[in-house]
C-alpha cells in the first residue's frame, strides 16, 4: 500500500476523504494507542510508511522502533498483539490514533503492565518525582523477553 502526498490545499487536507499522512523529517508519524473497550491510554509510538501500511492492510498494529531502527509488530514476542478496531488521523494528518484490543495478557508495556503510562509526575519541594499508580505486571518480562526487556 502506498500513500499519496498530502495536499497543499488546507481544506482538502483537513476536510477531504483522502488519507494522505504527513510524515515528519524522519519519515515518521506519531501513533497514540488506546484500549478500544475502556479508552485507557496504552502507549505512544511512531510509524513509518511501511508500518502504517502494514497496520492498515493487516489490522494488526506495526510500529517503527526508533531505538532499534527497525519495523516492529507489537506483541510479536510477548503474544500481546494489538488488533486494530479503529484507526483515526488528526486534522492535518501528522498523527494517528489507534483503538486496539490487546491479545494475550492484555498488557502493552514491555514492563509487563497494561499501559506504558503507569507513573504520575509529582512536584515535590521544587523537584519532580515519579509515583507509581499501583498497577502490577501482568506477565514477567524477563521470561518473555529473555532478559532483553
Amino acid at each position: 500500500m502506498e500513500f499519496s502526498l498530502p495536499s497543499k490545499d488546507k481544506a482538502v487536507l483537513e476536510e477531504g476523504a483522502a488519507f494522505t499522512p504527513r510524515f515528519d523529517g524522519n519519515g515518521l508519524v506519531t501513533a497514540v494507542v488506546t484500549d478500544a473497550r475502556d479508552g485507557e491510554l496504552l502507549m505512544v509510538a511512531h510509524m513509518n510508511a511501511q508500518a502504517l501500511a502494514l497496520t492498515v492492510e493487516t489490522g494488526v498494529a506495526h510500529y517503527w522502533s526508533r531505538s532499534r531502527e527497525s519495523l516492529w509488530k507489537k506483541g510479536e514476542t510477548s503474544g500481546n498483539l494489538q488488533q486494530v478496531v479503529e484507526l483515526r488521523t488528526d486534522c492535518d494528518q501528522d498523527a494517528v490514533w489507534l483503538k486496539v484490543e490487546v491479545a494475550g495478557h492484555d498488557a502493552t508495556c514491555h514492563t509487563g503492565r497494561r499501559s506504558c503510562f503507569y507513573r504520575t509526575v509529582i512536584a515535590d519541594d521544587g523537584h519532580a518525582r515519579l509515583v507509581g499508580d499501583g498497577s502490577e505486571a501482568r506477565f514477567d518480562p524477563k521470561t518473555i523477553y529473555s532478559g532483553k526487556a
